[in-house]
């Protein structure tokens, strides 16, 4: 089941001496292994939660980790840690969604109830039935929406965090949420019919 609330690991860690090891190539390497183990669970659902099957989240979660290693030397610590991260997890969770979009439309007439039918045949999944029926809504939103929706219902992000995320004005977060919204209110009143 996706929760709401994820525990956050992150909480107590002092960001500027982390930061600090990550640049020092002494100590790089286990400083590196720290943010992996500080970040991969908020990570993969964060990322899961986009792409909806465990295996491509783990593959994707495997290159933002490799993404972020090969780029630590142009972290600058201008955003906070978790921020890049996110920032990285996100892109390559678009790149991957462009590439599967366009496999999908090749081998499904409807792309949007392709991803339904994983969510219902998702082993991993132990939520009931109307989580089941929220995830295969958000499943129809396009995948910033969907993104959106997903950092600000479930992990209660304040606009501004995911505005540093995903580059995105906060007024324009919100009508994204807004609309996401209004689009998961729709599919609910069509499935009542």
């Amino acid at each position: 089941m996706i929760t709401k609330s994820m525990s956050n690991n992150s909480t107590n860690i002092d960001e500027k001496a982390l930061i600090a090891e990550l640049t020092d190539p002494k100590k790089q390497r286990a400083a590196f292994s720290k943010v992996i183990t500080l970040y991969q669970e908020q990570l993969y659902w964060q990322i899961r939660k986009l792409l909806i099957n465990h295996d491509d989240t783990a593959d994707v979660l495997q290159n933002t980790f490799l993404k972020a290693w090969s780029n630590i030397g142009s972290f600058r610590g201008d955003s906070k840690l978790s921020t890049w991260l996110y920032t990285i997890a996100h892109n390559e969770s678009i790149t991957f969604l462009t590439k599967a979009q366009a496999e999908r439309e090749m081998i499904a007439d409807d792309p949007d109830e392709y991803l339904q039918q994983q969510i219902m045949a998702d082993k991993y999944f132990d939520g009931d039935e109307t989580q089941k029926k929220l995830l295969c809504a958000i499943a129809t939103l396009p995948p910033k929406q969907r993104q959106v929706f997903n950092m600000r219902y479930f992990d209660e992000m304040p606009y501004e965090e995911i505005s540093g995320i995903l580059q995105t004005s906060v007024g324009a977060l919100k009508a994204s949420y807004h609309f996401a919204v209004e689009k998961i209110t729709e599919f609910f009143k069509k499935e009542e019919i």
